[in-house]
């Protein structure tokens, strides 16, 4: 299954997750400039919804890399992303997710990228999971661990050391 391939949509009991679109630029806008994600993921220099623009098409426009929005059901809410990467220093594609800090906390992150993986796994996409985290996220590495990750081992990317995480379909 190649992630161009992926369902557009996937529903759960609150959420709705929606491939990430141009419209979800003011969204995206918010999320990149919130200290966590400057933080943990990094400073993507986008300031203005020209600029988030920008970013989101250059998102779509990669094969490799899928973004899906999570919404509230009731509302249509943008609160986070989930996201599956493959990236050029990773074997295996990898699941990563991000929230505002309003939705934090709620179980919003587990539920949504819970979801993902099970789409995921019932359609066959891959073999192996991985996931990445800084080795202080200790929020990120909870989940983790919740959705089924085990610590791998350590890997360097652009002078980073980052925690490798993976999960086999079950």
């Amino acid at each position: 299954m190649m992630l161009m391939d992926f369902k557009r949509i996937i529903a759960t009991e609150r959420l709705l997750l929606e491939q990430l679109s141009v419209s979800n630029n003011k969204f995206i806008l918010d999320l990149v400039n919130t200290p966590g994600w400057i933080e943990f993921i990094g400073d993507k220099k986008i300031y203005s919804l020209a600029d988030a623009t920008v970013y989101i098409q250059k998102i779509n426009a990669n094969q490799n890399i899928f973004y899906w929005t999570v919404k509230l059901k009731g509302t249509q809410t943008s609160i986070g992303l989930v996201t599956v990467i493959k990236r050029d220093y990773l074997p295996h594609h990898d699941l990563g997710f991000a929230f505002l800090p309003a939705f934090t906390a709620k179980g919003y992150a587990y539920e949504a990228t819970k979801a993902v993986l099970t789409y995921l796994k019932e359609n066959g996409a891959f073999e192996t999971f991985l996931a990445i985290s800084l080795p202080y996220n200790t929020r990120s590495t909870r989940l983790l661990q919740k959705l089924g990750f085990e610590y791998d081992k350590e890997v360097q990317n652009e002078n980073v050391v980052l925690q490798l995480y993976k999960a086999s379909p079950c």
